[in-house]
């Protein structure tokens, strides 16, 4: 045991194999208190200095990380898209507003629905898809995206996905799908998506939140439609960027900046796009915690229409006799419709090539005729009468899904 003597001549001694008297003048708390402000200290400028080695890296580093992600980048073909029978383009808006409140509902990351939206085009540019089995595909693709880059805690279960779609499928389809896409695929999940660009376009260009969810809110607003499917992401983040800045009335970057170079041409086919989002997403972007961007944009488009119609009256005041080129009807998008998701259908093809087809239900054998690729018309009856099988199930609607489980034939 250490007499108070030896405590007062050698210090005080931090360790537990020494017996600690009573601090009548408190110099050994302030002593251990003094050094528990210079390890915070320390703390605090370390990273500080690491911040600052990994910030001044990114900038070298930078337009090597911008090429690699470019090249990265894998996109479906539209073109094989188009020849899919069953599955039409006005299927893929209900099918994103189910992965878009799936997604909410989990709690994923952003970029996890570019991804899982990337393998699902993939995967129908690749495969003959059946629409009762175009569900199944989505939630397989946010499964894998979800593994691939979100937090293992957020993961979904296939038990919760399976509730989602009010048990129209089993559990084992589940997962055969999933390994089927990933087969598919050739098991390449890697794609540099949207946020990713997003990114990097703001850290070159000091931006406010708001901007960055106005952008995010517009790219997501372009999954809807079959025109920006072929879009690299890069294009569309800076796009989208360029976009959300006029309408939030902030300045242009500079263009020898990467950030600036976007392409004008789908900056104007997103402003056709804007006055029509789906509900689900005005929805989620009308929150507070992402700046309710979307009651922004809304408001912003009264104001436009507003100036339109004021300087259409202006010049029907100036000219009482209209020409022949304003006697045309002028169609203008109203705000008011803009609850209902849209997107162009595209014409029904009587014939597909052959492809290899979708589990777990296959027809049997000649599905496709190999000499002239003509459907046989019993088959397509037999269809048919499979499609009205696939009909809403007894089960109660998912809290969140607002997915139908059938479409109505064209």
């Amino acid at each position: 045991m250490a007499s108070p003597t030896v405590q007062a001549n050698y210090g005080y001694c931090d360790t537990f194999f020494v017996e600690s008297y009573e601090d009548t003048d408190g110099i050994f708390a302030r002593a251990a208190a003094e050094r528990e402000r210079a390890r915070a200290i320390a703390k605090v400028q370390q990273r500080h200095m690491a911040a600052d080695l990994s910030r001044l890296t990114s900038e070298v580093y930078l337009n090597d990380v911008l090429d690699h992600m470019e090249v990265m980048e894998t996109m479906p073909d539209i073109n094989s898209i188009e020849i899919q029978t069953e599955i039409q383009w006005f299927m893929r808006p209900y099918l994103l507003d189910f992965l878009l409140e799936a997604h909410h509902a989990f709690q994923l990351l952003p970029e996890t629905l570019f991804l899982a939206v990337n393998l699902l085009d993939r995967y129908c540019s690749k495969r003959v898809v059946y629409k009762r089995h175009y569900q199944l595909v989505g939630c397989a693709s946010l499964l894998i995206a979800a593994k691939y880059g979100d937090r293992k805690e957020r993961v979904p279960t296939i038990k919760e996905l399976k509730s989602m779609c009010c048990s129209l499928y089993d559990d084992d389809m589940f997962t055969q799908m999933e390994w089927h896409v990933l087969q598919t695929l050739n098991w390449i999940i890697g794609h540099p998506t949207v946020t990713g660009f997003l990114d990097i376009a703001l850290s070159e260009t000091a931006a406010d939140a708001e901007v960055q969810n106005m952008a995010t809110y517009i790219s997501e607003m372009a999954l809807y439609h079959k025109d920006f499917v072929p879009v690299l992401p890069s294009v569309m983040a800076r796009s989208s960027l360029a976009l959300s800045r006029y309408v939030l009335g902030r300045p242009q970057v500079h263009h020898p900046e990467w950030a600036a170079r976007y392409d004008s041409n789908v900056v104007m086919d997103l402003s056709n796009q804007l006055s029509r989002p789906s509900q689900a997403l005005f929805r989620k972007y009308s929150s507070a915690h992402l700046s309710n961007v979307a009651t922004t944009l809304e408001q912003f488009l009264q104001r436009q229409n507003l100036m339109q119609q004021q300087q259409q009256q202006q010049t029907a005041s100036q000219q009482p006799y209209p020409s022949p080129a304003q006697s045309t009807l002028d169609v203008q998008q109203v705000p008011g419709a803009m609850m209902t998701p849209q997107t162009p259908q595209k014409p029904v093809y009587a014939a597909v090539p052959i492809g290899v087809l979708t589990p777990p239900e296959t027809p049997e054998k000649d599905f496709y005729d190999n000499s002239s690729y003509n459907v046989n018309q019993n088959l397509m009856h037999r269809l048919h009468a499979c499609s009205s099988v696939t009909s809403a199930p007894s089960h109660p609607p998912y809290q969140y899904s607002s997915y139908p489980t059938s479409y109505p034939s064209q």
